[in-house]
């Protein structure tokens, strides 16, 4: 285990950080050179020298070497949740339609381990977003949350946050923080009629699959 440059701890074995350290300085270098420095045969190398490639700390070159990147873990994740689109991680969206009553809306949530509903009319289309803080409010009012739709309470279109399922999770991230939202709804776009755009709910990122994702991107194994 080290400490690199601007991150935390990254578990390595103790041969991998001697050959990271060898290629820094001395790269490139064959392994067959890495091998004679540490004293062992060549073929022992090769799982340390091909889990520090894909995990793009070390560049292997044919008939030159090994170079090491210079990048650190937390590069690597950078570039990875940049390059990863949506669409990898994109788990089933919870829907509830315009009739849903706030109760039943509470319910789903506590059944569905949820903090966000996207309500939506007939074909899957977006209309609304319920929240945790949304039912909050209406039921620590003097109201009857059995017979209150959810329509009542929810953020409607076209303020409404979404992402699709083609952008990166990145932007997903920047928009979650940015507009101070928990989930955003994966759509894509239906056919225009009547010159209003509609979209169709097909899936839901929040920052819960985003701090997930962000956990094993870290991890070195």
């Amino acid at each position: 285990m080290r400490e690199e440059e601007g991150g935390g701890p990254i578990q390595f074995s103790e041969r991998q950080e001697k050959i990271i350290e060898i290629v820094r300085q001395s790269g490139p270098i064959t392994s067959k050179k890495i091998a004679e420095k540490l004293k062992v045969r060549r073929g022992t190398l090769r799982p340390d020298l091909a889990i520090l490639t894909m995990a793009g700390i070390l560049e292997a070159r044919p008939r030159i070497g090994y170079f090491f990147t210079g990048k650190t873990v937390n590069n690597l994740v950078a570039d990875e949740i940049r390059r990863l689109q949506v669409k990898d991680i994109k788990p089933v969206p919870i829907v509830v339609n315009e009739t849903t009553s706030v109760y039943d809306a509470v319910v789903i949530m506590f059944v569905e381990d949820v903090g966000t509903l996207f309500v939506v009319s007939e074909g899957g289309v977006l209309e609304g977003v319920v929240s945790r803080k949304d039912i909050l409010k209406v039921a620590l009012g003097q109201t009857n949350i059995h017979k209150i739709p959810v329509t009542v309470i929810m953020t409607r279109m076209p303020n409404i946050i979404t992402i699709t399922a083609e952008q990166t999770v990145y932007e997903a991230a920047k928009r979650m923080v940015e507009h101070e939202v928990d989930a955003l709804p994966v759509v894509r776009k239906l056919a225009n009629n009547g010159g209003e755009d509609k979209l169709e709910v097909i899936g839901r990122i929040t920052k819960t699959n985003i701090t997930k994702l962000f956990v094993e991107l870290g991890e070195v194994n």
